[in-house]
């Protein structure tokens, strides 16, 4: 599809559909024989100001992204797709499909799903409160969306359980370079020829949460844990590799302050003969060498004041990542976040002023996430005006 014809259709389906509703706009009645349909999305504008030596170009308010969301309804069926426009340069010079599935309610709290989804692995698809997420979400870690199928199912005893198959990722889109116009960080080839061409597939992933009560009013705690194993495709030696990886979780939540803990290990065979230490990854149409062994982290901690006078709700966060590298001589990569969002009725403004070292996303270089670059520390703030509809 041509990216004009993206546009002039992205463009008439905004200007058609905003409402003055959060919620979006609905037709149809679930309980009926054609069901309900309900169309939302929004437009964002975004501020930058950039403290790691390149060119300031970003003083400026501009329209950052797009997102359209069809929901269906009908019965116990239900679906869910969403697809959003980012504008670098031009409108839609980088857009990308995140979830397109079909599910089915099998009673209350057990389900099955099918189609492009988050990877139900770790605590949730957000580890953390931030809009700009944590270094493991560059990683390929967290808010992953791939094509399979999955199956969540819950027992008496408060136990969670979600088991995926994913066959594939999630693909490539609009963008610039040549697999990495994708929404998830996934394994991609490139347009350097020197480069090997791999592609994650045969997914395998399961989580297991546990409540746990503790008989104190307003607290609630939930542990877990989960597993990704999944065959790494080498195109050009032929060979396949494979990824282990597992995570620990926890979250604490007492009246409105929440904290979320989460840890693991990221171990990756990519059967590489040029370099056997870290794979090409690509994301938000960015290509970077993401080293194969690590132990990473992540920690957040928010608190919500709801219903602040005239204003809303408003939650100052703080979250902290790490990817810590095995091998030897390697430069840990860490990207931290101290952050408010505010959100009153249709807007929502999000403020973030992110800290990082050897981050390929902020300041760093493509072997940010391998190697290591230069161990600065760079700064960025990063504000984010929503509109809802």
């Amino acid at each position: 599809m041509k990216k004009s014809y993206l546009q002039f259709a992205l463009a008439t389906a905004l200007t058609t559909i905003i409402t003055p509703s959060y919620a979006g706009i609905s037709f149809g009645d679930s309980n009926a024989d054609s069901g309900k349909l309900t169309i939302s999305g929004y437009v964002r504008a975004n501020y930058q100001d950039k403290d790691y030596g390149e060119p300031v170009s970003e003083h400026q308010l501009r329209f950052s992204a797009a997102q359209l969301k069809l929901d269906y309804e009908r019965g116990k069926l239900f679906g869910h797709a969403e697809y959003r426009c980012y504008q670098y340069d031009t409108l839609c010079d980088f857009s990308t499909l995140i979830d397109a599935y079909a599910g089915y309610h099998l009673n209350e709290t057990d389900q099955v799903v099918a189609g492009m989804q988050a990877v139900p692995f770790g605590p949730g698809r957000f580890w953390n409160n931030s809009l700009y997420g944590s270094i493991n979400t560059t990683t390929g870690l967290e808010d992953v969306h791939n094509l399979g199928l999955s199956y969540h199912f819950e027992l008496p005893t408060a136990t969670k359980f979600d088991l995926g198959y994913f066959a594939i990722d999630g693909g490539h889109y609009q963008g610039t370079t040549k697999e990495s116009g994708r929404y998830s960080a996934n394994y991609v080839s490139s347009d350097n020829t020197t480069q090997s061409d791999l592609q994650e597939k045969n997914m395998w992933v399961g989580r297991m949460t546990q409540d746990i009560n503790l008989g104190v009013k307003g607290l609630s705690t939930q542990v877990g844990a989960s597993y990704w194993t999944s065959e790494i495709d080498n195109k050009t030696t032929a060979q396949t590799g494979r990824r282990n990886a597992w995570a620990l979780f926890s979250k604490i939540n007492y009246g409105n302050l929440g904290l979320t803990l989460t840890g693991g290990k990221n171990d990756v065979s990519n059967k590489d003969a040029v370099d056997a230490t870290s794979s090409l990854m690509g994301s938000y149409d960015t290509e970077y060498y993401v080293a194969n062994k690590a132990t990473y982290y992540t920690a957040d901690l928010g608190y919500t004041f709801k219903d602040v006078k005239q204003i809303g709700n408003i939650t100052p966060y703080f979250m902290h990542s790490r990817y810590n590298k095995d091998l030897a001589g390697s430069q840990d990569s860490t990207r931290n976040i101290l952050g408010v969002s505010i959100d009153h009725k249709q807007i929502s403004l999000v403020a973030e002023y992110i800290m990082s070292q050897n981050d390929p996303f902020i300041g760093g270089t493509e072997k940010s996430l391998a190697v290591g670059d230069d161990g600065q520390w760079n700064k960025l703030l990063n504000l984010t005006l929503f509109y809802y509809f």
